[in-house]
């Protein structure tokens, strides 16, 4: 090393969720300046061959997270610059090496930096869901015999579990169930691309389907169309998805399976399309079991003209006789 030749070294961190090439300028620069970029784990690593399809050699350092911080500081110390490609989220034991030799070599004769290559972009912890959710398709016995059929009960209770989530408030509780309820929508969408290109679909088709749709269904956000209010953006919505569907009935679409309160507000918006206010009432029951169900009806129908959700009003009103249980039982 000559006479103010100084070397040093570059730790890059990457995510792995996002594609290799798209390093931050930064890092290209210190790529291109170095005199060694160095990594570990073979040449077919997505990050190293893209270093290596921009032109630029990339050794390859075998060993464990010791023998990678002696290959750098050996570089250091010939004054040469050297650059260590981490992979995925970086290697947490070269890292410690990293901050261990800092703290141990404080006057080392070369500087140290550690450079983050790429950063996650919102939504990029769903790609190692599907990530995950491919490699138990492949080699878990259980995920592996798994139908929509047999999940159908699972996609259930994870809805009502989130639903008791958002009634008791629990934020973190709520972040859970958030999670087992997409894991089902994920685990759906694998199995569905295992049936194949014909009639199959995979995560990004749903995801896809979902964006275009909201995108449509949104011209006052992604078009000309102007909304004054959320009124004007509902009507928007019900006009564009009456032409998208072209039913011949305005009951069709109505999940039939729904619970009761919530398939009576369905159906009574639905009727309010076609019947006028004086005939949408039933005809007049002849049984307490028929007396009760119109009054019920009824309710549904004061709820909707009050702009309030029968279904999570009743929720409430259980919530809060449940407490009074518990208070009883405690006292």
């Amino acid at each position: 090393m000559s006479a103010g030749e100084v070397g040093g070294i570059k730790v890059v961190l990457t995510s792995p969720r996002v594609a290799p090439g798209l390093l931050t300028r930064a890092t290209w620069q210190a790529l291109e300046a170095a005199d060694e970029i160095a990594a570990a784990g073979g040449p077919d690593r997505p990050d190293v061959q893209a270093v290596i399809g921009s032109g630029l050699p990339v050794t390859q350092v075998e060993g464990d997270a010791t023998a990678a911080w002696a290959w750098l500081t050996a570089a250091a110390r010939a004054g040469r610059q050297a650059v260590w490609l981490t992979g995925d989220d970086g290697d947490p034991g070269l890292l410690r090496l990293v901050a261990d030799g800092r703290f141990h070599e404080p006057e080392a004769p070369y500087g140290v930096e550690i450079l983050h290559g790429s950063y996650d972009v919102p939504g990029a912890r769903l790609i190692d869901l599907v990530r995950v959710m491919d490699r138990l398709r492949r080699n878990c016995p259980w995920d592996q015999e798994q139908t929509h059929e047999s999940l159908a009960k699972y996609l259930l209770e994870e809805t009502y579990e989130t639903l008791e989530a958002i009634d008791t408030g629990d934020q973190e509780h709520l972040r859970e169930e958030l999670g087992d309820l997409l894991l089902q929508v994920v685990f759906h969408a694998r199995i569905a691309e295992d049936r194949g290109a014909d009639d199959g679909f995979s995560v990004d088709d749903v995801a896809g389907g979902i964006v275009d749709k909201l995108i449509r269904r949104h011209p006052h956000v992604f078009g000309s169309v102007d909304a004054a209010d959320a009124a004007a953006v509902e009507a928007n919505w019900e006009a564009i998805k009456a032409t998208e569907k072209q039913r011949t009935s305005v009951l069709e679409g109505i999940p039939l399976a729904l619970p009761a309160l919530a398939l009576a507000d369905k159906v009574l918006g639905r009727a309010a399309k076609v019947l006028p206010a004086d005939q949408s009432e039933p005809s007049e029951p002849v049984e307490d079991a028929d007396r009760i169900g119109r009054q019920l009806l009824a309710i549904v129908r004061e709820a909707r003209a009050s702009g309030v959700d029968a279904e999570q009003a009743l929720r409430t009103s259980i919530q809060q006789l449940t407490a009074e249980i518990r208070a009883a039982e405690r006292s």
